[in-house]
């Protein structure tokens, strides 16, 4: 009969039951942090539940409230026009970045570097400086649409996660396939359509699906910016829910409303899966 010792010994020289053990903490992190909240918030939209009282089970009440609610259809259209002009706008001028710093410059690493700083200011003080911008009174910009303003401040501060990931992929790409399509007469321009592209999608795939998550769970930049003002007009959803949750007293109704962004975010994911079911298709494999 074998020691408990030599048991073990064999056990861990198992590749994929020692893989489990090494992921066991990471699971048990995103089962506290994550999964769990995750539940709770889901049964809370389900039940009447307010601060400092326990709710009772009222089904799908909730979401029919909010179905009919005028603010929540605006938090949702704000929502999503918030996410899809910020989101375009953050990867066409990310990847004119990208493109200019993938060149030989001089200072190069010093550009960089200087792009990558409003991702890496705090958002709160990057919400407080166009906050100043914006002042009625202070600002240096007399007039200002509530919308848009917000969409600015967005797009400043994601255009370098875009910029610095499209450049890190754009650097991956040989350029002996610019050398070759550059000896069969394609210009510059060609030479983008037909060669980065179609490599750079994946990169792209994965870039775009992180800005759309962030910019459409974005609560940090409106609510110290606006907090959701004037008249509701740069409210989003997740804005409305922390509102209507936690200063309203209303948990069961913000969980509704943080619910309710899961099927959007699910979408992104998946538009992410498809861009990157494309690598066999640029590999030149037949399966897609």
């Amino acid at each position: 009969m074998p020691s408990p010792a030599s048991a073990l010994a064999r056990a861990l020289d198992n590749r994929n039951l020692l893989g489990l053990l090494f992921m066991l903490p990471a699971a048990a992190l995103l089962l506290l942090f994550l999964t769990y909240p995750l539940g709770l918030g889901t049964y809370l939209g389900f039940t009447d539940t307010k601060i400092g009282r326990s709710g009772v089970w009222i089904g799908l009440e909730n979401y029919e409230f909010l179905w009919g609610d005028a603010v929540t259809r605006l938090a949702l259209f704000n929502t999503l026009f918030y996410t899809f002009i910020a989101s375009v706008i953050k990867f066409a001028l990310g990847l004119w970045l990208a493109l200019i710093l993938n060149k030989h410059l001089p200072f190069k690493a010093f550009f960089r570097a200087v792009v990558l700083l409003p991702f890496i200011v705090p958002t709160a003080l990057s919400a407080l400086a166009f906050w100043w911008i914006y002042d009625s009174q202070f600002s240096i910009i007399s007039w200002w649409n509530a919308r848009f303003s917000t969409i600015a401040a967005n797009i400043w501060r994601g255009v370098p996660f875009v910029a610095i990931t499209l450049l890190a992929g754009l650097q991956t790409i040989s350029p002996t396939y610019y050398e070759a399509a550059s000896l069969d007469g394609a210009s510059p321009w060609q030479q983008f359509r037909h060669v980065t592209l179609p490599l750079l999608t994946p990169i792209i795939a994965v870039v775009m699906t992180f800005s759309v998550l962030f910019t459409f769970t974005d609560f940090q930049l409106i609510y110290v910016l606006t907090r959701g003002g004037p008249l509701n007009a740069t409210h989003l959803m997740a804005t409305l829910s922390f509102q209507r949750a936690i200063p309203g007293g209303n948990l069961g109704e913000g969980a509704a409303i943080a619910t309710a962004m899961v099927p959007f975010l699910l979408a992104a994911i998946l538009l992410s899966y498809y861009g990157l079911q494309r690598r066999a298709w640029q590999q030149g494999s037949g399966d897609k």
